[in-house]
């Protein structure tokens, strides 16, 4: 047992260390973005890491209660996240919570994967959802576009999904590859 505290504190402590590291560097990119002080012609790169982090810090100030553990992956010119969800908390964090037969389908913590396609230019974005996955089922197609329109456009209107949206702060485009997330200010 002695030797593993050790173990622990030059494991761990260097992770957090990092994580809080990389959460400090992409605050700072989005702050020098959203405070408009990056020079016309700009880019600015966002790795995996710090998306990451960011997520983990900043999903359970948005959603309190519901969401645990979500992360980012990148692929070319798409984005998937993943979360494990308690859709019962998170509708009753809402104000709305099931009613019994959904509180009984819904019940306990699900894996839930989101895949989107992200395309921008001319500032402009428009991201599309290709798939959704809960508990090892993938949703798409017809199906996803009813749940899009019947679910998450009500309880959130604000989210833009399949049509264009302006992008802010003189952003011109995003490039999304998987190693990292380009950020191209307008000349």
């Amino acid at each position: 047992m002695g030797s593993f505290r050790p173990l622990l504190v030059a494991v761990v402590l260097p992770l957090l260390y990092s994580a809080r590291t990389d959460y400090a560097l992409v605050q700072r990119k989005f702050d020098l973005i959203e405070q408009d002080r990056l020079k016309p012609g700009s880019r600015v790169t966002f790795t995996p890491r710090e998306l990451n982090a960011y997520a983990a810090a900043e999903i359970p100030k948005v959603v309190p209660e519901g969401v645990r553990e979500p992360r980012l992956e990148l692929g070319s010119g798409s984005a998937t996240g993943s979360a494990l969800v308690d859709f019962v908390k998170l509708r009753s964090a809402q104000g709305s919570p099931p009613g019994w037969l959904m509180r009984q389908l819904l019940s306990g913590e699900h894996p839930v994967t989101v895949t989107a396609r992200i395309e921008s230019g001319n500032g402009h974005a428009t991201v599309n959802v290709e798939s959704v996955q809960i508990n090892g089922m993938t949703i798409e197609g017809r199906m996803l576009d009813f749940l899009i329109r019947n679910y998450l456009t009500p309880y959130y209107p604000e989210a833009k999904i399949g049509e264009p949206f302006e992008l802010s702060h003189h952003i011109d485009r995003l490039e999304i590859q998987p190693a990292r997330v380009d950020v191209f200010l307008g000349k």
